[in-house]
């Protein structure tokens, strides 16, 4: 690659008039000047060395983003629609500042943490980062954090994280549930950490306020592996006609119990309700159309990125970024039918 002493050379120039041409700071430079230069520089194909440029200005221009895969979930995280359009609206926004991204996804922390101590990036997004996980990491990187969906930012002084409260989303769509008329309200999720977890209060809380006693088997514990799933759907298909309704984590999950539900000859909302959360293009797609809580996950990644471009430039932010949620009122949730039908009663 030409570099730009000899560019400047060959043109009879200073480094420095061809060094601010290439640039953009050739603003005391005359108009024939830059012509002649950028004529050169597009008869010899000239890329600008953006490492050298950057490694100069002490800095990458690199955003790494961390992803952890939970080993009993995901064989391939991007398949997960929410995970595609979060990381959708972190490239987006990434690439129109300036930067680049670099992805690591792994189900093991501490490779997580042995990669991002090696990179060398101006900031960091984490994401799926449960228990002590946030913590362990920051020991290895010490550069602006930002999380997203992280309930364990405790201690974390240089972390922010973006959410939701899933709590009150939840609660406010199993609410909506019970005003339909349902008292028998099943949720469904495969763990009861994290976000799950805020979900799944938000559910508890507004059964037991309406006077309905929740037990232990009102959870639904779908496993989602590739050799699991099929026995864990006849299962769950099983235990939700004991109920009338199903509240479930996400809206992957809803439409695939929807699924395998009408496979079986059990339809929605007629023989049950079903309820989902985040409003991707799986629940508005189906048919019935998902009943869901809304939320806009591409601004959540978005919002991300752009508190840790902030951060990066000096910039105070939040410690807690919380976005808002709505119900999304479509065709799977309905009054329970007074019959047995399909194997319940829902009186």
């Amino acid at each position: 690659m030409i570099t730009i002493k000899e560019i400047a050379q060959r043109l009879n120039m200073s480094t420095t008039t061809v060094s601010n041409v290439i640039h953009g700071k050739a603003g005391e430079v005359s108009e024939e000047t830059k012509r002649k230069v950028q004529e050169f520089l597009d008869e010899v194909d000239y890329v600008p060395n953006i490492n050298a440029r950057n490694l100069a200005q002490n800095e990458s221009k690199i955003i790494g983003v961390a992803l952890k895969a939970r080993a009993d979930k995901y064989e391939n995280l991007i398949m997960d629609p929410f995970v595609s359009e979060l990381i959708g609206g972190i490239e987006e926004t990434i690439r129109n500042a300036g930067y680049f991204m670099m992805l690591y996804i792994s189900r093991d922390t501490e490779k997580i943490m042995r990669h991002v101590s090696t990179w060398n990036v101006d900031g960091l997004i984490l994401f799926g980062m449960i228990g002590d996980d946030g913590l362990r990491v920051s020991t290895k990187y010490k550069k602006p954090i930002v999380c997203i969906d992280t309930y364990s930012i405790e201690g974390l002084k240089h972390f922010t994280n973006v959410g939701l409260d899933d709590e009150k989303g939840t609660y406010d769509m199993v609410k909506h549930i019970i005003s339909c008329g349902h008292k028998r309200i099943a949720f469904l999720s495969d763990n009861n950490t994290g976000v799950d977890y805020a979900r799944f209060s938000g559910y508890k809380r507004a059964i037991e306020e309406s006077g309905i006693e929740y037990k232990e088997e009102d959870f639904l514990k779908i496993r989602p592996k590739s050799d699991e799933i099929e026995e864990s759907l006849e299962e769950m298909c099983k235990r939700s006609m004991d109920y009338t309704a199903v509240m479930c984590v996400s809206d992957l999950y809803a439409v695939t119990l929807m699924a395998a539900l009408t496979d079986r000859g059990i339809r929605v909302p007629e023989g049950i309700s079903i309820a989902g959360f985040d409003d991707n293009m799986l629940g508005s797609l189906h048919r019935p159309a998902l009943t869901t809580v809304h939320q806009d996950v591409k601004k959540k990644g978005t919002v991300a990125a752009q508190t840790l471009l902030k951060q990066l430039k000096g910039e105070k932010t939040k410690r807690q970024i919380i976005l808002p949620t709505r119900l999304v009122i479509r065709d799977t949730v309905t009054r329970p039918r007074k019959s047995s039908f399909y194997g319940f009663s829902s009186v």
